[in-house]
């Protein structure tokens, strides 16, 4: 496992912004940040987008120009899928896991300067870390199976924002 790409997760969770992507970057700041292949899906009424660019998504919403609004790391795929973090690695030199424990990511976002306080909401089959200075929240499978091809207890399923 690749540390940076964790030390970026826990990054993203501190500090809102991906790659210096965050709520209010526009399309322009998002296309000079990150330069990997993606998919565009824009609703029926042309106001939302999500730029969808593998495991990682980032959602904007239509003013004056497309500004972005969330966005997510959708580990869960990479279960399955491990070929997209290939991709990604090739554009941005991130290695992202085929897994990650909260207690790996737990690790590397306590060593941040100065780390915002996560409040942890109990979801069922999901445990959710918010960090609400920052917009940002980890999603846990709490469910009791072990990993067998497919998450297992204690794997991150995404990092979300918004």
């Amino acid at each position: 496992m690749t540390v940076t790409a964790v030390r970026r997760i826990a990054s993203f969770i501190g500090s809102g912004r991906l790659y210096g992507v965050g709520i209010g970057s526009t399309l322009a700041q998002l296309d000079q940040a990150i330069q990997c292949d993606f998919v565009d899906v824009v609703d029926e009424e042309g106001d939302s987008m999500r730029r969808d660019y593998g495991f990682v998504e980032f959602y904007l919403n239509s003013d004056r120009d497309w500004t972005v609004s969330g966005g997510a790391i959708e580990l869960h795929r990479l279960a399955t899928r491990y070929e997209m973090a290939d991709r990604w690695h090739a554009a941005t030199r991130d290695k992202f896991p085929q897994y990650l424990t909260w207690g790996e990511l737990n690790e590397e976002f306590s060593k941040l300067p100065d780390p915002p306080s996560l409040n942890l909401i109990d979801q069922g089959d999901f445990l959710e870390y918010r960090a609400s200075a920052t917009k940002v929240s980890v999603l846990v499978n709490n469910d009791q199976e072990e990993r067998d091809g497919w998450l297992g207890h204690g794997d991150v399923w995404s990092v979300s924002l918004g």
